[in-house]
């Protein structure tokens, strides 16, 4: 089966050649499409010192529909929502199989650096970012320091 294959390739590059900042790997042997991650907090930005927990579920038709990756630990993020729905063109309709979950996983650090109040999952964190972001970003530390 392709979709397994791929998988199992993945999770070599994984081990082998992990991006920078973050770790992934299936949860256990028996269930490949089942992954956990963990994104160190990126270095300036209020994310910093904080340990993210993510998990990731791929679909039967890997790699040609988007994993399904959540935050497990809570983020003020406007990209982010309580539940942990991460807001990200790639997840969604902009997913390609060229991509893979070391690449997925990257482009939620690019987001963690570079928020897009433009397309917000949370609109009130999303207006405070625009309009006062020293506000914005000692809310994001506190909230980092208490839960990553």
């Amino acid at each position: 089966m392709a979709t397994m294959k791929r998988i199992k390739k993945e999770i070599i590059e994984m081990q082998k050649a992990p991006p920078e900042n973050c770790s992934a790997g299936p949860i256990n042997d028996n269930d490949l499409f089942k992954w956990r991650a963990t994104i160190m907090g990126p270095e300036g930005t209020p994310y910093h010192g904080g340990i993210f927990n993510l998990k990731i579920n791929l679909p039967e038709d890997y790699p040609f529909k988007a994993p399904h990756i959540s935050f497990t630990t809570k983020i003020y993020h406007c990209n982010v929502n309580s539940n942990g729905s991460i807001c990200l063109d790639i997840l969604k309709d902009n997913w390609s199989p060229a991509l893979t979950i070391s690449k997925a996983l990257l482009s939620i650090c690019s987001l963690m650096n570079d928020p897009n109040p433009n397309d917000p999952l949370v609109a009130d964190i999303a207006n405070l970012f625009v309009k006062d972001r020293a506000r914005h970003d000692a809310n994001a530390r506190a909230y980092t320091m208490e839960h990553g």
